[in-house]
């Protein structure tokens, strides 16, 4: 499968990794220069008291005669198409996979020879310390603060027969600490602490195996065949004991499918995956391999993704399940750091999700919007306090149970209000709640899903839209102004911010066309009042052309190097090819203040939406062939970036570019290849959009053949736009 990795020499440390996962449980696997194979665990909801995501464990697998002997080649290979790893020589394998299905790692060996094996766990962890300075700033958001930031030590249980078990066990916690600092300690009382007590760990067992010390297991007697498997819990208790009972009841589960059994659902699983989209690339000419890195690039984002994102939360942007020890000259911390912490930031985590719908990959964005519809009673509640009205707004940084990061929000609260915000960077950032409306709104257009329209995305939208209505007044004119505000994190003195504005514009026509069946009559005479109190998109005349400002008005000097006024291209989809005034989002992007690519940068998708092939094509293969700055060997660990490694920004930007190069959705229309390169690069795709559609199709030196659209019904509204003027807002 393209994609597929395989190497003929082992590694020396994590940064020599290659990545399995089914979602929830997700691992590093490596081999080191002895023959070892050595692989990190971690697991979607292991958050310590500190509210870092940090790792299960390390574990160690020896084999004797080892996999670096004489008994030939040597080989390690990512298999895409069934999310494993095989480690093996001409006599000996060793298949190591993550259960589609269940929290479980397991690793089979099989050999031509009786060999004994040994696996252990190996600690790094085995005594509480205290975060470095360097360390704690970038990873915690408690820096600065009153919390003694010490990460504590694991625990391995003594004399225990099942196998060998290890965990973490929560004894404190920040949730509190964070309620009280902004003004919102009123809610301990009525909620659950969701760090206090929870405790993650793991057990590895194998039939076979005995006890070796109590880290250890080794074979009773030299095998051709053994497997050993790792369950992973992690459960709030109210006791240890009860943790453990779950974790021993899951090892000795009989519900629990056989290996073969387990094996075949979890193939299953990742076929239906691979089956559901694809887009493989290949070049007209030769072109220094740039269209195969394109065509491996795209599927291990999609790949990588898929082993972050079906647990209990959203990915981490910064890292995913797969921080390792990376070596970073100025950050040489251990591989339960990550760059910008534990906190969930929206301008990050939302990218790889917006890839997820034209990918199919509905299921995936379960999490991201549980975490937001379970932090809405918080929201609404702070709005209240903060600025005594109703609605909700979200923060651009914060806490998976929805309070700020501690040191964004500020210590030192002197003459500060409650909605005080000392980061001026977030301090007033409040687009993540339009965005996130956009982003439900379009899963809902192309799933039909009414329990997410219900459950979800009524309520937040009715709530966020509720925040714009009350928080801002009108002015002279009797539209509304939105000030004091700012334009993401690059303008921090603004009045009426294009994505605020461009967020209003975008979704109210939208919202007010769902099924009227669904909608109260309070939401439609709420939205229409808003909607005629929006202000005008702030446009500028250049040299006869309008192109979109950041804000109406913003201080002179920038404050990071955004691109705000885009956001009237993406993600609110006001200007592109199919829209009207397709040139003024084209001469708004000519004079973007900070034209760049590669991690969160979006000119790629930009320059896609707007119908710019030559530079689509270029960000494009720039970002997939240069995307890897550390000593990750696998190329698809991209960053660090401006986030960490993996970079998970990088490569959704990428991966959104390369969709929308494809085919874009406007109203009824589905437009193929309005940014694609046909004269350098033949495409096979499958493709989701609205309306439970999906295009595939084949174009094959300039013509498109083997055209598919599911439902059938649709194929009347495909325009083809190759060799078409795409300046038409009419097709």
């Amino acid at each position: 499968m393209t994609g597929d990795v395989t190497w003929t020499t082992p590694g020396q440390t994590s940064a020599d990794s290659l990545p399995i996962g089914n979602g929830d449980l997700a691992a590093n696997v490596w081999t080191e220069s002895n023959g070892e194979i050595v692989f990190y665990l971690a697991k979607n909801d292991a958050w310590d008291h500190l509210g870092r995501l940090i790792k299960i464990g390390r574990l160690r697998l020896t084999l004797k005669p080892g996999l670096l002997t004489d008994a030939g080649k040597f080989e390690q290979k990512l298999s895409l198409e069934d999310a494993s790893v095989i480690i093996s020589n001409e006599n000996t394998a060793v298949r190591l996979w993550i259960d589609a299905h269940w929290p479980r790692l397991n690793i089979e060996v099989t050999s031509t020879q009786p060999c004994e094996i040994r696996a252990s766990l190996d600690p790094w962890r085995t005594a509480p310390r205290t975060l470095s300075k360097g360390e704690s700033a970038h990873s915690s958001g408690l820096n600065g603060g009153p919390v003694a930031e010490i990460a504590a030590a694991d625990t391995v249980l003594r004399k225990e027969k099942q196998g060998v078990i290890w965990y973490q066990r929560n004894t404190e916690s920040i949730w509190g600490l964070t309620l009280d600092q902004q003004a919102l300690g009123d809610l301990k009382a009525e909620g659950q602490d969701p760090l206090l007590h929870r405790t993650f760990g793991a057990c590895l067992s194998g039939n076979g195996f005995k006890k070796k010390g109590d880290r250890g297991l080794i074979t009773a007697k030299k095998s051709t065949s053994a497997t050993l498997a790792v369950h992973v819990h992690v459960a709030q208790t109210d006791t240890f004991g009860e943790w453990l009972a779950q974790l021993r009841a899951a090892v000795d589960s009989t519900s629990a499918p056989s290996p073969a059994d387990a094996w075949r659902d979890h193939v299953q699983w990742w076929t239906d995956f691979w089956g559901r989209s694809g887009i493989e690339v290949e070049a007209r000419a030769p072109d220094w391999g740039h269209a195969a890195m394109i065509s491996q690039q795209s599927n291990w984002q999609r790949y990588l993704v898929a082993c972050c994102s079906r647990g209990r939360f959203p990915v981490k942007f910064n890292g995913g399940l797969f921080t390792a020890d990376w070596g970073l000259k100025d950050e040489p911390f251990d591989a339960d750091y990550r760059r910008w912490g534990g906190g969930y930031w929206w301008q990050n985590t939302r990218l790889p999700y917006w890839a997820a719908l034209a990918s199919g990959d509905f299921e995936l964005l379960r999490p991201l919007f549980r975490l937001y519809r379970d932090q809405l009673p918080l929201a609404e509640h702070r709005t209240q306090v903060w600025f005594g009205h109703g609605g909700a707004f979200f923060p651009e940084t914060q806490c998976f149970w929805g309070t700020y990061q501690p040191a964004n929000y500020g210590w030192d609260r002197t003459g500060k209000e409650p909605g005080d915000v000392t980061n001026r960077y977030i301090g007033r950032l409040y687009i993540s709640g339009p965005e996130l409306v956009a982003l439900m709104l379009e899963t809902y257009q192309h799933t039909g899903d009414t329990a997410l329209l219900q459950n979800d995305l009524l309520p937040i939208a009715r709530a966020v839209l509720k925040f714009y209505a009350l928080h801002y007044p009108n002015d002279s004119s009797g539209r509304m102004r939105i000030a004091p505000a700012q334009s993401m994190e690059t303008w921090w003195e603004a009045e009426n911010p294009l994505p605020d504005v461009a967020g209003l514009h975008y979704l109210l026509p939208r919202l007010l066309t769902l099924p009227p069946e669904l909608l109260s009559v309070a939401d439609l005479g709420a939205w229409r009042a808003l909607t005629a109190r929006l202000p005008k998109l702030p446009l500028k005349m250049t040299d006869g052309q309008a192109h979109m400002l950041p804000a109406e008005r913003h201080e002179a000097v920038p404050n990071n190097s955004e691109n705000a006024e885009l956001y009237g291209v993406f993600p609110f989809k006001l200007y592109g090819v199919g829209r009207p005034n397709l040139a003024t989002g084209r001469a708004t992007f000519t004079q973007r203040m900070f034209p760049d690519t590669g991690g969160w940068r979006q000119d790629a998708l930009h320059a896609a939406l707007l119908g710019l092939t030559e530079s689509a094509a270029f960000f494009v293969t720039k970002n997939f062939n240069e995307g890897n700055t550390t000593s990750a060997r696998f190329k698809g660990f991209w960053g660090p970036n401006y986030d960490w490694v993996p970079d998970f920004d990088h490569g959704s930007v990428t991966q959104l570019a390369l969709q929308h190069m494809l085919v874009q959705s406007v109203g009824d229309k589905i437009l193929l290849f309005p940014a694609w390169p046909s004269a350098r690069w033949n495409v096979k795709f499958k493709l989701h959009l609205p309306r439970q559609t999906i295009v595939e199709g084949e174009l094959k030196d300039e013509q498109l053949v083997n055209l598919k659209v599911t439902p059938e019904d649709r194929s009347r509204d495909v325009v083809n736009l190759l060799g078409r003027d795409k300046n038409s807002a009419s097709f």
